[in-house]
C-alpha cells in the first residue's frame, strides 16, 4: 500500500492509503471525488489523473477563486519552492516553521533557480538538504 495527502477541492481532503500503482485518479476518488467548490479547468490543466502516484505524494485539487492553488501543477508530487505555502513547506523532513518562514522570505526577495540554491542560500543545512531535496522543485 502507499499513503497519498489528497488536498484542496475534495469532498473527503487527507491521507489515503491506497493501492501501489494507484493513479491521481484513484486519489481523488479515495477522497471523495471534486467538489462542489472544485475549479474543474484549472484541474484539469494541472492535474494528470492517470499519473501513477509514489508514496508520500500530494495531489492537490485547485478550488475555484483560488488562481494561486492552481498554478503548481501536480506533475511529479514535488512541492514547489517558489509557490508553496507555510504548512506545506513545513510538512518536509526537518523544516519547522522558523526554516519555512525564511525560505518563503528568501523567495519572496528573489524567485528560486535551483533546489540547490537552498543550500547555497544559506537556508538549510547539508543533512536537511539531503532529506528534500528529491522531495522539492522549482518553477
Amino acid at each position: 500500500h502507499i499513503l497519498v495527502d489528497v488536498a484542496g477541492a475534495v469532498v473527503r481532503p487527507g491521507l489515503h492509503r491506497l493501492d501501489a500503482g494507484a493513479r491521481v485518479g484513484d486519489a481523488v476518488e479515495a477522497a471523495g471525488g471534486f467538489a462542489p467548490r472544485a475549479d474543474l479547468a484549472a484541474a484539469a490543466q494541472s492535474l494528470n489523473l492517470a499519473r501513477t502516484l509514489e508514496d508520500g505524494a500530494k495531489v492537490l485539487v485547485p478550488e475555484l477563486g483560488n488562481r494561486l492553488v492552481a498554478l503548481p501543477a501536480e506533475s511529479d508530487g514535488r512541492i514547489d519552492l517558489n509557490l508553496a505555502g507555510q504548512a506545506e513547506l513545513e510538512s518536509l523532513p526537518g523544516i519547522g516553521p522558523v526554516t519555512a518562514g525564511k525560505i518563503i522570505a528568501a523567495r519572496d526577495e528573489r524567485r528560486f533557480g535551483s533546489v540547490r540554491e537552498l543550500r547555497t542560500r544559506g537556508l538549510v543545512g547539508e543533512s536537511v538538504f539531503a532529506d528534500i531535496k528529491d522531495r522539492v522543485s522549482t518553477s
